[in-house]
């Protein structure tokens, strides 16, 4: 193999887990022990007030074919750190022969670990850019082999686009992007904006790049002279080179407007994160390309635990035992833990209808129903972040 990668096959026959977990599966098979368990996903202490759930599709196809039932909340639920009564709440629950899953721990966690990390931060993105489109533009930080996780993780997080080809192929989409600085070097600035308008497909909006050689003020009123569709004029300066980038912003703003090219936006890009966005955004510009702070987003630290066995409450110390149900109100939002033998109708916050979230979507391995598709996924997040904020404090 010439790139440092595991295979499918190699995580399907969960080469990729540590090695004690396949001690333990050998220990137990060796002395012929069967325990019917039910795991749990939880986190802890995320690093955000508010997660959002993503990765499960990839543990569908993981267990897909075991002997196994798995229960989730739906990829894309924004869940907070605790329910109403500060218990954690599972996301992800496991119910079988413990030898027949013991394995995949390890790639579990590694599949929705980082997946709810990457949807998470483009979610508060997301709400930093408010109306205006924002491109996932982080797949150069990050191996490429996993390029379509991260694109497809921050397109459902809120992402309105991604760049790369192969993580837009994955999400069904075109992929999206601007003009690159190497154009320009080789081309000229001129030439290279006039021989994009020419060369590229229509349907790709006339992104000028203006911050190469001259002044963004008055690059990017050439570039509006010259263009006749420009979409917008992008500016990437580099930090060095920077000064107040929101003043930057603000007099581009100003010049292209007064010239009447009201219609004109700025699209920006290089180290933005929800803090950056939000400022530019409120100093004028309208589209943003965000990578590192996306592909590089903090884990969200799950951990997978027993909680039953043989049907029997058990769990290690600090955990909570017992299989456990995952009220959401319809109404408020506000998330209720339970264990399974209890119900719940009503919240007792608001008084509106609940429902368990937990569902099936396996049962002895085989799915329970089609998986959404990533479209859905997005729409589901992007109408529950109506009840979210950013925290003041970031």
């Amino acid at each position: 193999m010439r790139f440092h990668i595991a295979s499918e096959s190699e995580i399907l026959e969960g080469k990729t887990t540590d090695v004690y977990f396949l001690r333990t599966k050998e220990i137990l098979e060796k002395n012929g022990v069967e325990r019917k368990v039910y795991a749990e996903f939880t986190v802890m202490n995320p690093p955000y007030d508010w997660v959002v759930f993503a990765g499960l599709d990839e543990v569908i196809e993981l267990l897909r074919g075991k002997a196994v039932n798995l229960y989730a909340i739906p990829e894309g639920t924004i869940f907070p750190r605790r329910d109403e009564t500060g218990y954690p709440i599972p996301v992800i629950a496991i119910e079988g022969d413990y030898k027949e899953f013991a394995i995949y721990e390890t790639p579990i966690l590694g599949f929705i670990c980082q997946a709810s990390g990457i949807a998470t931060k483009a979610a508060r993105v997301r709400l930093a850019a408010g109306e205006y489109p924002v491109l996932s533009f982080g797949v150069r930080r990050m191996h490429p082999a996993i390029a379509p996780l991260i694109d497809r993780a921050s397109y459902i997080g809120g992402c309105d686009g991604v760049s790369s080809i192969v993580g837009a192929e994955h999400i069904g989409k075109k992929p999206k992007g601007t003009m690159p600085h190497a154009l320009i070097l080789t081309l000229g600035e001129e030439e290279a904006w006039k021989k994009f308008d020419e060369f590229v497909e229509e349907g790709v909006p006339r992104i000028a790049l203006i911050d190469t050689f001259g002044d963004e003020k008055f690059e990017s009123l050439k570039a509006a002279e010259i263009l006749k569709d420009l979409a917008a004029v992008r500016l990437d300066t580099p930090s060095s080179r920077r000064g107040n980038f929101e003043d930057i912003i603000r007099e581009v703003r100003w010049e292209l407007d007064i010239r009447g090219y009201k219609n004109v936006g700025i699209f920006v890009s290089g180290g933005l994160n929800e803090e950056t966005v939000r400022r530019y955004r409120e100093a004028g510009a309208t589209g943003f390309g965000v990578g590192t702070s996306l592909s590089n987003a903090k884990t969200i630290d799950y951990a997978m635990d027993i909680v039953e066995i043989e049907g029997k409450p058990m769990a290690k110390k600090g955990k909570f035992s017992g299989a456990k149900k995952v009220y959401r109100c319809k109404n408020c939002g506000r998330f209720f833990v339970k264990y399974k033998e209890d119900t719940m109708h009503h919240c007792p916050a608001c008084g509106g209808k609940v429902e368990n979230i937990m569902r099936p979507y396996l049962i002895n391995g085989e799915p329970v129903e089609e998986y959404p598709d990533v479209d859905d996924i997005r729409n589901y997040v992007l109408e529950q972040l109506k009840r979210y904020h950013m925290e003041e404090k970031l």
